[in-house]
Protein backbone atom coordinates (compact mmCIF):
# COMPACT_ATOMS: atom_id res chain seq x y z
CA UNK A 1 0.00 0.00 0.00
CA UNK A 2 1.54 3.10 -0.65
CA UNK A 3 0.01 6.70 0.60
CA UNK A 4 0.45 9.34 -2.47
CA UNK A 5 -1.65 12.09 -1.05
CA UNK A 6 -2.71 12.69 2.07
CA UNK A 7 -6.49 14.02 2.67
CA UNK A 8 -7.33 16.23 5.73
CA UNK A 9 -10.68 15.41 5.79
CA UNK A 10 -10.31 11.31 5.79
CA UNK A 11 -11.34 10.99 1.74
CA UNK A 12 -9.57 8.64 -0.25
CA UNK A 13 -9.45 7.67 -4.36
CA UNK A 14 -7.72 3.79 -4.52
CA UNK A 15 -6.98 1.44 -6.93
CA UNK A 16 -5.42 -1.68 -7.40
CA UNK A 17 -2.25 -1.76 -9.55
CA UNK A 18 -0.68 -5.13 -9.38
CA UNK A 19 2.24 -5.48 -11.84
CA UNK A 20 4.52 -3.62 -12.58
CA UNK A 21 3.17 -2.32 -16.52
CA UNK A 22 -0.41 -1.93 -14.64
CA UNK A 23 1.84 0.62 -12.26
CA UNK A 24 3.78 2.45 -15.17
CA UNK A 25 0.41 2.56 -17.33
CA UNK A 26 -1.49 3.90 -14.58
CA UNK A 27 1.25 6.36 -13.15
CA UNK A 28 1.61 7.85 -16.88
CA UNK A 29 -1.48 8.24 -18.07
CA UNK A 30 -4.27 8.33 -15.18
CA UNK A 31 -1.83 9.52 -12.64
CA UNK A 32 -1.50 13.44 -14.05
CA UNK A 33 -5.52 13.65 -13.80
CA UNK A 34 -5.58 12.08 -10.46
CA UNK A 35 -3.48 14.48 -9.09
CA UNK A 36 -4.55 17.43 -10.05
CA UNK A 37 -8.35 16.01 -8.73
CA UNK A 38 -7.18 15.38 -5.64
CA UNK A 39 -5.09 18.64 -5.06
CA UNK A 40 -8.07 20.43 -5.87
CA UNK A 41 -10.75 19.04 -3.90
CA UNK A 42 -8.61 17.72 -0.71
CA UNK A 43 -9.04 14.02 -1.35
CA UNK A 44 -6.41 11.35 -0.87
CA UNK A 45 -4.50 8.96 -2.84
CA UNK A 46 -3.57 5.15 -2.30
CA UNK A 47 -2.15 3.23 -4.68
CA UNK A 48 -2.54 -0.96 -3.77
CA UNK A 49 0.75 -2.45 -5.93
CA UNK A 50 0.82 -5.96 -4.50
CA UNK A 51 -1.40 -8.39 -4.12
CA UNK A 52 -3.68 -8.26 -0.77
CA UNK A 53 -4.19 -11.89 -0.48
CA UNK A 54 -1.27 -14.50 -0.97
CA UNK A 55 -1.98 -16.56 -4.77
CA UNK A 56 -1.95 -19.93 -2.87
CA UNK A 57 -4.96 -18.99 -1.07
CA UNK A 58 -7.64 -21.20 -1.95
CA UNK A 59 -9.95 -17.73 -2.39
CA UNK A 60 -7.43 -16.16 -4.75
CA UNK A 61 -9.10 -14.84 -7.79
CA UNK A 62 -8.67 -12.23 -10.19
CA UNK A 63 -6.95 -9.15 -8.90
CA UNK A 64 -10.39 -7.12 -9.87
CA UNK A 65 -11.73 -9.00 -6.33
CA UNK A 66 -9.02 -7.68 -4.17
CA UNK A 67 -11.21 -4.13 -4.61
CA UNK A 68 -13.50 -5.92 -1.71
CA UNK A 69 -10.04 -6.29 1.02
CA UNK A 70 -9.49 -2.87 0.77
CA UNK A 71 -11.41 -1.47 3.28
CA UNK A 72 -10.38 -4.24 5.46
CA UNK A 73 -6.66 -3.48 4.80
CA UNK A 74 -6.76 0.00 5.83
CA UNK A 75 -8.66 -0.87 9.23
CA UNK A 76 -5.07 -2.37 9.94
CA UNK A 77 -3.05 0.04 8.39
CA UNK A 78 -4.32 2.84 7.60
CA UNK A 79 -6.90 3.73 10.35
CA UNK A 80 -7.73 7.47 9.72
CA UNK A 81 -9.13 6.71 6.52
CA UNK A 82 -12.80 7.37 6.27
CA UNK A 83 -14.55 7.35 3.18
CA UNK A 84 -13.33 5.41 -0.24
CA UNK A 85 -13.69 5.80 -3.70
CA UNK A 86 -11.95 3.00 -5.54
CA UNK A 87 -11.45 3.48 -9.07
CA UNK A 88 -10.00 1.06 -11.63
CA UNK A 89 -6.64 2.87 -12.86
CA UNK A 90 -7.99 3.16 -16.90
CA UNK A 91 -9.59 6.35 -15.81
CA UNK A 92 -9.69 9.36 -16.56
CA UNK A 93 -10.71 12.34 -14.29
CA UNK A 94 -11.73 15.89 -15.51
CA UNK A 95 -9.30 17.87 -12.66
CA UNK A 96 -12.19 20.49 -12.55
CA UNK A 97 -15.07 18.50 -11.76
CA UNK A 98 -16.98 18.76 -8.30
CA UNK A 99 -15.67 16.61 -5.59
CA UNK A 100 -17.37 12.93 -5.89
CA UNK A 101 -17.92 12.64 -1.82
CA UNK A 102 -19.70 16.01 -1.63
CA UNK A 103 -22.37 13.90 -3.40
CA UNK A 104 -22.48 10.87 -1.15
CA UNK A 105 -24.39 11.58 1.28
CA UNK A 106 -25.58 8.33 2.87
CA UNK A 107 -22.53 6.86 4.41
CA UNK A 108 -24.07 3.86 5.53
CA UNK A 109 -25.17 3.32 1.20
CA UNK A 110 -22.07 1.86 -1.55
CA UNK A 111 -22.16 4.45 -3.64
CA UNK A 112 -22.58 3.38 -7.29
CA UNK A 113 -22.84 4.40 -11.19
CA UNK A 114 -25.54 2.75 -13.30
CA UNK A 115 -24.26 1.07 -16.98
CA UNK A 116 -27.98 0.94 -18.27
CA UNK A 117 -30.09 3.99 -16.71
CA UNK A 118 -30.25 7.74 -17.05
CA UNK A 119 -27.73 7.64 -19.91
CA UNK A 120 -27.50 10.70 -22.24
CA UNK A 121 -28.04 8.27 -24.88
CA UNK A 122 -30.55 5.00 -25.52
CA UNK A 123 -29.00 1.96 -24.02
CA UNK A 124 -29.96 -0.47 -26.80
CA UNK A 125 -29.36 1.75 -29.28
CA UNK A 126 -25.64 2.67 -28.15
CA UNK A 127 -25.04 -1.11 -28.06
CA UNK A 128 -25.80 -1.87 -31.38
CA UNK A 129 -23.63 0.72 -32.68
CA UNK A 130 -20.69 -1.00 -30.82
CA UNK A 131 -21.14 -4.19 -32.30
CA UNK A 132 -21.58 -2.97 -35.50
CA UNK A 133 -18.72 -0.57 -35.54
CA UNK A 134 -16.17 -3.44 -33.64
CA UNK A 135 -17.63 -6.21 -36.48
CA UNK A 136 -17.15 -3.67 -39.49
CA UNK A 137 -13.72 -2.12 -38.29
CA UNK A 138 -11.95 -4.21 -36.07
CA UNK A 139 -13.31 -8.42 -36.82
CA UNK A 140 -15.96 -10.13 -38.63
CA UNK A 141 -15.43 -12.78 -36.79
CA UNK A 142 -17.39 -10.01 -33.92
CA UNK A 143 -20.70 -11.16 -33.06
CA UNK A 144 -23.61 -8.94 -33.59
CA UNK A 145 -25.61 -10.71 -30.86
CA UNK A 146 -23.15 -11.37 -27.92
CA UNK A 147 -23.62 -11.20 -24.59
CA UNK A 148 -23.17 -7.62 -25.01
CA UNK A 149 -26.98 -7.77 -25.33
CA UNK A 150 -27.78 -9.36 -21.89
CA UNK A 151 -31.07 -8.45 -20.35
CA UNK A 152 -30.83 -8.11 -16.63
CA UNK A 153 -32.25 -11.13 -15.94
CA UNK A 154 -30.04 -13.04 -18.12
CA UNK A 155 -27.26 -11.60 -16.72
CA UNK A 156 -27.39 -12.78 -13.13
CA UNK A 157 -29.53 -15.69 -14.08
CA UNK A 158 -26.44 -16.83 -16.09
CA UNK A 159 -23.98 -16.41 -13.18
CA UNK A 160 -26.69 -18.11 -10.46
CA UNK A 161 -27.49 -14.83 -8.93
CA UNK A 162 -30.81 -13.53 -7.89
CA UNK A 163 -32.08 -10.69 -10.08
CA UNK A 164 -31.37 -7.19 -9.70
CA UNK A 165 -33.11 -4.24 -10.59
CA UNK A 166 -29.68 -2.48 -12.45
CA UNK A 167 -26.38 -3.10 -13.44
CA UNK A 168 -23.55 -0.69 -12.18
CA UNK A 169 -20.10 -0.93 -13.52
CA UNK A 170 -17.72 -2.01 -10.69
CA UNK A 171 -14.56 0.20 -12.19
CA UNK A 172 -16.16 3.21 -9.52
CA UNK A 173 -17.81 2.51 -6.30
CA UNK A 174 -17.89 4.82 -3.12
CA UNK A 175 -17.78 2.86 0.26
CA UNK A 176 -17.61 3.91 4.31
CA UNK A 177 -14.34 1.74 5.73
CA UNK A 178 -16.38 1.54 8.55
CA UNK A 179 -19.83 0.37 7.57
CA UNK A 180 -18.48 -1.80 5.06
CA UNK A 181 -15.46 -3.61 4.95
CA UNK A 182 -16.19 -6.28 7.14
CA UNK A 183 -19.34 -6.71 4.78
CA UNK A 184 -16.86 -6.60 1.54
CA UNK A 185 -14.14 -8.82 2.91
CA UNK A 186 -17.14 -11.81 3.73
CA UNK A 187 -18.07 -11.04 0.18
CA UNK A 188 -14.56 -12.26 -0.71
CA UNK A 189 -14.58 -15.14 0.62
CA UNK A 190 -17.51 -16.66 -0.33
CA UNK A 191 -15.89 -18.02 -3.62
CA UNK A 192 -13.23 -19.66 -4.18
CA UNK A 193 -10.47 -19.48 -7.85
CA UNK A 194 -13.28 -21.68 -8.99
CA UNK A 195 -15.55 -19.05 -9.11
CA UNK A 196 -17.39 -18.68 -12.88
CA UNK A 197 -18.67 -15.45 -14.08
CA UNK A 198 -19.19 -14.78 -17.78
CA UNK A 199 -16.58 -12.16 -17.36
CA UNK A 200 -14.39 -15.16 -17.43
CA UNK A 201 -14.25 -15.03 -13.36
CA UNK A 202 -14.64 -11.50 -12.81
CA UNK A 203 -16.54 -9.74 -9.48
CA UNK A 204 -18.75 -7.27 -11.75
CA UNK A 205 -22.05 -9.21 -11.76
CA UNK A 206 -21.26 -10.51 -8.52
CA UNK A 207 -20.17 -7.26 -6.83
CA UNK A 208 -23.89 -6.15 -8.42
CA UNK A 209 -25.45 -9.17 -6.60
CA UNK A 210 -24.07 -8.37 -3.33
CA UNK A 211 -24.21 -4.42 -3.07
CA UNK A 212 -27.60 -4.16 -4.66
CA UNK A 213 -28.84 -7.36 -2.60
CA UNK A 214 -27.76 -5.68 0.46
CA UNK A 215 -30.49 -2.76 -0.03
CA UNK A 216 -27.79 -0.22 0.29
CA UNK A 217 -27.47 1.98 -2.44
CA UNK A 218 -26.84 5.05 -3.50
CA UNK A 219 -27.04 6.04 -7.18
CA UNK A 220 -24.73 8.27 -8.17
CA UNK A 221 -24.88 10.85 -11.53
CA UNK A 222 -23.42 8.79 -14.70
CA UNK A 223 -20.99 11.78 -14.98
CA UNK A 224 -19.30 10.06 -12.57
CA UNK A 225 -18.72 7.12 -14.54
CA UNK A 226 -18.93 7.73 -18.17
CA UNK A 227 -18.06 4.52 -20.28
CA UNK A 228 -15.50 5.49 -23.13
CA UNK A 229 -16.94 2.96 -25.32
CA UNK A 230 -20.47 4.19 -25.34
CA UNK A 231 -19.19 7.59 -25.81
CA UNK A 232 -17.28 6.70 -28.68
CA UNK A 233 -19.70 4.81 -30.51
CA UNK A 234 -22.29 7.46 -30.12
CA UNK A 235 -19.95 10.62 -30.39
CA UNK A 236 -16.99 9.36 -32.74
CA UNK A 237 -17.80 6.53 -34.46
CA UNK A 238 -14.46 7.30 -36.93
CA UNK A 239 -12.11 6.30 -34.22
CA UNK A 240 -13.13 2.88 -35.13
CA UNK A 241 -10.80 3.55 -38.48
CA UNK A 242 -7.74 1.50 -38.78
CA UNK A 243 -4.41 4.27 -38.67
CA UNK A 244 -6.12 6.44 -37.05
CA UNK A 245 -4.50 9.92 -35.57
CA UNK A 246 -3.29 9.76 -31.61
CA UNK A 247 -4.08 13.60 -31.95
CA UNK A 248 -7.79 13.20 -33.17
CA UNK A 249 -7.78 10.43 -29.87
CA UNK A 250 -6.99 12.87 -27.35
CA UNK A 251 -9.19 15.81 -29.01
CA UNK A 252 -12.17 13.28 -28.61
CA UNK A 253 -11.18 12.36 -25.28
CA UNK A 254 -10.80 16.14 -23.93
CA UNK A 255 -14.18 16.72 -25.96
CA UNK A 256 -15.84 14.15 -23.82
CA UNK A 257 -14.32 15.34 -20.55
CA UNK A 258 -15.83 18.48 -20.92
CA UNK A 259 -19.35 16.82 -20.48
CA UNK A 260 -18.26 14.29 -17.53
CA UNK A 261 -16.15 13.43 -14.77
CA UNK A 262 -14.76 10.53 -14.61
CA UNK A 263 -13.82 8.52 -17.72
CA UNK A 264 -13.73 4.99 -18.09
CA UNK A 265 -12.26 3.02 -20.64
CA UNK A 266 -13.67 -0.36 -19.01
CA UNK A 267 -13.17 -3.76 -21.41
CA UNK A 268 -10.75 -5.45 -23.65
CA UNK A 269 -11.40 -4.25 -27.21
CA UNK A 270 -8.76 -1.83 -28.98
CA UNK A 271 -11.12 1.10 -27.85
CA UNK A 272 -10.62 0.24 -24.44
CA UNK A 273 -7.09 0.84 -24.84
CA UNK A 274 -6.82 4.60 -26.22
CA UNK A 275 -6.14 5.91 -22.81
CA UNK A 276 -2.64 4.57 -23.08
CA UNK A 277 -2.52 7.33 -25.97
CA UNK A 278 -2.03 10.27 -24.08
CA UNK A 279 -0.40 11.82 -20.46
CA UNK A 280 -4.04 13.58 -19.96
CA UNK A 281 -3.49 16.76 -17.81
CA UNK A 282 0.26 16.81 -17.42
CA UNK A 283 1.07 19.41 -19.52
CA UNK A 284 0.84 23.11 -18.04
CA UNK A 285 -0.71 23.86 -21.46
CA UNK A 286 -3.06 21.47 -21.72
CA UNK A 287 -4.09 22.34 -17.95
CA UNK A 288 -4.15 25.97 -18.59
CA UNK A 289 -6.26 25.40 -21.67
CA UNK A 290 -8.65 22.83 -20.41
CA UNK A 291 -9.25 25.07 -17.14
CA UNK A 292 -10.40 27.86 -19.40
CA UNK A 293 -12.63 26.22 -21.01
CA UNK A 294 -14.48 24.69 -17.87
CA UNK A 295 -14.85 28.09 -16.35
CA UNK A 296 -16.49 29.28 -19.33
CA UNK A 297 -18.59 26.27 -19.91
CA UNK A 298 -19.66 26.44 -16.83
CA UNK A 299 -20.71 30.01 -16.17
CA UNK A 300 -24.76 29.98 -15.20
CA UNK A 301 -25.50 33.31 -17.03
CA UNK A 302 -23.93 35.82 -19.95
CA UNK A 303 -24.39 38.96 -19.88
CA UNK A 304 -24.36 40.10 -23.80
CA UNK A 305 -23.21 43.13 -25.02
CA UNK A 306 -24.01 44.72 -29.00
CA UNK A 307 -20.69 44.49 -30.51
CA UNK A 308 -21.71 45.36 -34.22
CA UNK A 309 -20.66 43.08 -37.07
CA UNK A 310 -18.42 40.54 -36.41
CA UNK A 311 -16.17 39.24 -39.29
CA UNK A 312 -13.85 36.44 -39.41
CA UNK A 313 -10.07 37.37 -40.01
CA UNK A 314 -6.99 34.95 -40.58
Amino acid sequence: MKIFIKSKNNNYLATICIGLETFRNWKKYSFPSWKLYCKTNDIGLIIFDKNLISEDHPNYKKPTWQKLLIGNKLKENFKTAKNICYLDSDIIINPFSPNIFNFYKKKNCFGVISLRNKLPYKYFEILKKIAYNRNRYYSKKYPLNSSLFLSLKDLYKNNNLQVQKDEFCGGVFLFNVRNHSAMMFKWFHLYDKRVKSITNGGDQTHLNFHIQNSKKVLWLDYKFQSIWIYEMAHNYPFLYKKNVKVSNIVECVYASLTKCFFLHFAGSWPESQMWKTHSFFKQKKDIKMFSKMMKYFNLKKIKPEIKGPIYFTK
